[in-house]
């Protein structure tokens, strides 16, 4: 096709299902902060004043219920709740969190001769191209871009005005593969109960604007603002919440396969989080070499066993080399052990709440270790070590 359109959406901090993967990572951040080893697997529900924490974790060392009350409150005061419906000081918080499986553990522990098996079974998933400076898909880049623009207005000029939930949808124009402009621009944000859809709009605006390329806005009819005429109720007090139902807004809005393991709750020994990261991370770098302009990879693991089942590179027919060449490099060169990757990406640290709204990938490096699975790196090593062999 010469012209498609496609679309992706985002979803702010306050959205409900984003408070839950927030609570759940902020959890797993208390535990590696004081034990890098800890295994932890974390599910929230939210709804009208309340939170309900509930999974398995195996530490040394011990939180208490009040301490991790306290975490949350002061989370939810952050992302803005301080309404009738859900307000930080008047949630009731349940605790039903409790020891891991004694089964589990045994299959994921190195012991003598074996070495640490995944923490459970599945395929994971990477993607990157060359639509935007992040090598994601614009059109989940440019989604976020703008609930980020939205964030930081309501913190600085309107949080009398605007609500911490709201969500984006954004459908651009291709031309021959890459991205032209915007199609349609569909937001929907909380706002205060007096606050009229006109002053919604000029609000928000000039935010599209300027989160997109210049030139890239669509016609007004094609700008879609608050289409019910009213967001009033929101957050969890309007929707229940629940930890990973957002698993296509924290990977690549639906322009490449998920595996179908949500990120947020679980310590990097689970492979749903630490291969999705590691698999971003090659794909990333293939990409970023030179050597092609998109490129997926897929990888497949077994409860209890180290080495990985399978491992599937394409580049979709743009790639200088044949993709095989690329996998074997990436074969010879990387282990893709559960533990090396842990190692490799420094991910036993915890940099977790702040991977749980606005996307996992796609995000700066931090020198803290945060999104090191964004480094490019190895791109000089691929596409030096490539290239000739080409």
């Amino acid at each position: 096709m010469a012209q498609h359109l496609f679309t992706s959406e985002s979803v702010s901090a306050g959205h409900p299902d984003k408070v839950c993967d927030q609570i759940s990572d902020l959890i797993v951040d208390m535990y590696l902060e004081q034990d890098p080893n800890a295994r932890l697997a974390i599910e929230t529900l939210a709804t009208t004043n309340r939170v309900v924490i509930a999974g398995e974790y195996r530490s040394n060392s011990e939180i208490s219920e009040e301490e991790i009350d306290a975490h949350i409150r002061e989370l939810v005061k952050e992302i803005g709740y301080e309404q009738e419906g859900f307000h930080h000081e008047k949630l009731q918080i349940s605790n039903f969190l409790h020891g891991q499986s004694a089964d589990i553990a045994m299959g994921v522990d190195e012991a003598y001769q074996k070495d640490e098996g995944a923490g459970d079974q599945g395929i994971m998933f990477g993607y990157a191209c060359n639509e935007t400076e992040t090598l994601m898909p614009a059109a989940l880049h440019y989604s976020h871009r703008i609930l980020q623009g939205l964030h930081k207005a309501r913190l600085e000029s309107y949080s009398d005005i605007l609500g911490p939930d709201a969500k984006a949808q954004v459908t651009l124009l291709y031309q021959d593969g890459m991205p032209i402009k915007a199609h349609k621009l569909l937001l929907s944000t909380q706002h205060a109960e007096d606050v009229s859809l006109d002053k919604i709009r000029n609000i928000v605006l000039p935010i599209l604007e300027t989160c997109l390329p210049k030139g890239w806005m669509p016609a007004n009819e094609s700008i879609l603002i608050n289409p019910t005429g009213r967001f009033v109720i929101g957050g969890p007090d309007g929707d229940t919440g629940l930890t990973g139902r957002k698993i296509i807004v924290d990977t690549y809005g639906g322009a490449a396969p998920h595996g179908g393991g949500a990120f947020s709750g679980k310590d990097p020994t689970k492979v749903d989080r630490s291969a999705a990261y590691m698999m971003r991370y090659l794909a990333k770098n293939v990409v970023a070499s030179g050597i092609a302009k998109r490129c997926t990879m897929q990888v497949a693991y077994s409860i209890g066993m180290a080495k990985q089942l399978s491992l599937y590179l394409t580049t979709h027919n743009t790639g200088k080399m044949a993709d095989q060449l690329i996998l074997n490099w990436i074969e010879q060169n990387i282990d893709l052990r559960p533990k090396a990757i842990r190692e490799l990406l420094n991910l036993n640290n915890p940099i977790y709440l702040r991977t749980a709204a606005y996307g996992h990938f796609g995000r700066s490096p931090q020198e803290d270790g945060g999104f090191s699975w964004e480094n490019t790196d190895l791109a000089k090593s691929i596409g030096q070590s490539l290239l000739k062999a080409a």
